[in-house]
């Protein structure tokens, strides 16, 4: 198509493209604007911006089937007597019933136990299937309180305290009507069928010492048994680590924009908050000027795909990562399988993000009974079991040519950025030269 057109002297607009055209015509023609899941579609810098630098000479790799590459990590050891204790740095991010299927619920639970690692609950609530199918199961506690209950807290492994998301920091959650069921509307004591949107901000503290109270008290209701964290979105990162830690939180973790949201306005995902790749080196810069680097672990992730981005964030000094959209396509998202049932919906399989219509063919993203049988989730629970592996393995080998014995002794030195943007917002040399833009030569 775009030879034909050449070929007839057209050239189109980079900045009044056919998806913007086709933008301004849908809100002209509505008076709506856009919502949609997922995460920003725009091309941001991003890990596939780094690469590592191997042994050699200078540095002396470890032998892969002989020489242990190790990858368990403990989060939360600063102020709980129960921290966690994961085999791998992989968790599952918090997405909730209502956005996602009992059964999915049931299928993050299921992979993230057999691999020995944790998911999380998500707006809303716990569900007796993801509880009872989760080895370590983190509690977010968000603006909204929908499905807040003090038992529940108790019940859980640890506490995600929510200030933010990276697809829209400063902004609130949403589920739409459709996927309000009897059992979700009940869960969070809505009218079933109404869109429901959740605050942008806890209504009981107005600053950083409000959140510092907060902390405190779910201490107490959880006899100082559980780690907390504190989530952002990924804006400013380096004073939001800082608050937080100075609030008392035992983990942090900074979401990019480039994570996923189960729905949302497309402006806000595209528009809002900053790139993973930039949100990283500020939050551990924060972590070292305080002193607690490691001590106070660092959670990272938006955008998370495989295990060289994994390698990539703990070398930059992360401590774990969380993936939220990659555990959904491991679980059967977006399945070419289901490509004919997503273009009757006017979606194709590779494309499909209209996760708030509830119409999801794979039965993931819905509430609709008939649509949820089309998932198994202990087949699920399986592929993600799969993936969690895979992703691992492949850090490890990288870890491994770095001449690294633990996947967090990767460092900052065994990485080179490829584009001066990537170098920039990482603080890394340019590969080939010794040069990090915006620092003094």
């Amino acid at each position: 198509m775009t030879d034909e057109f050449a070929s007839r002297g057209l050239r189109e607009s980079a900045t009044f493209d056919r998806t913007t055209i086709a933008a301004i015509q849908h809100a002209a023609r509505t008076g709506i604007y856009d919502i949609r899941g997922g995460g920003a579609k725009r091309k941001l810098p991003h890990f596939d911006d780094l690469v590592f630098l191997g042994a050699s000479m200078s540095r002396y790799p470890l032998e892969g089937y002989r020489e242990r590459c190790d990858t368990d990590v403990v989060l939360g050891a600063r102020n709980a007597r129960f921290p966690l204790h994961l085999s791998t740095p992989v968790t599952i991010a918090g997405m909730s019933f209502g956005a996602l299927s009992g059964r999915a619920k049931e299928a993050l639970g299921r992979g993230a136990s057999e691999v020995g690692t944790s998911t999380t609950t998500g707006d809303g609530g716990m569900t007796d299937e993801e509880r009872g199918h989760s080895k370590h199961l983190v509690y977010q506690y968000l603006p909204s309180r929908y499905g807040m209950n003090p038992d529940h807290l108790r019940a859980a492994d640890a506490i995600e305290i929510v200030l933010g998301q990276g697809a829209k920091p400063g902004g609130g959650g949403m589920l739409l009507g459709q996927k309000i069921t009897e059992r979700v509307a009940g869960m969070r004591t809505l009218p079933v069928g109404v869109d429901q949107r959740s605050a942008c901000r806890h209504p009981d503290w107005t600053g950083p010492d409000d959140l510092a109270i907060k902390i405190g008290e779910i201490r107490e209701i959880t006899d100082w048994e559980k780690p907390i964290y504190v989530k952002v979105g990924a804006s400013r990162p380096y004073y939001d680590v800082k608050l937080a830690v100075k609030a008392g939180a035992d983990v942090v973790v900074v979401d990019g924009m480039q994570g996923g949201t189960a729905a949302t306005q497309d402006v806000f995902i595209e528009h809002v908050g900053i790139p993973t790749l930039a949100a990283i080196p500020e939050a551990v810069r924060a972590l070292q000027e305080m002193g607690v680097h490691r001590e106070v672990q660092l959670v990272v992730s938006g955008g998370i795909r495989n295990g060289a981005d994994l390698a990539k964030c703990m070398a930059l000094g992360a401590d774990a990562v969380a993936i939220g959209t990659a555990a959904l396509i491991a679980l059967g998202d977006n399945d070419p399988a289901l490509d004919a049932q997503y273009r009757e919906i006017g979606s194709a399989a590779g494309f499909y993000d209209d996760w708030q219509a509830g119409r999801d063919p794979a039965g993931i993203t819905t509430q609709d009974p008939e649509l949820q049988k089309n998932f198994d989730p202990e087949v699920g629970g399986r592929k993600l079991a799969n993936f969690l592996r895979v992703m691992t393995m492949e850090a490890q080998i990288i870890a491994r040519a770095c001449g690294k014995a633990h996947l967090q002794h990767l460092e900052p030195e065994d990485l080179v950025a490829l584009s001066i943007e990537a170098a920039a917002m990482a603080k890394l040399p340019l590969a080939g030269t010794s040069w990090i833009p915006g620092q003094a030569l």
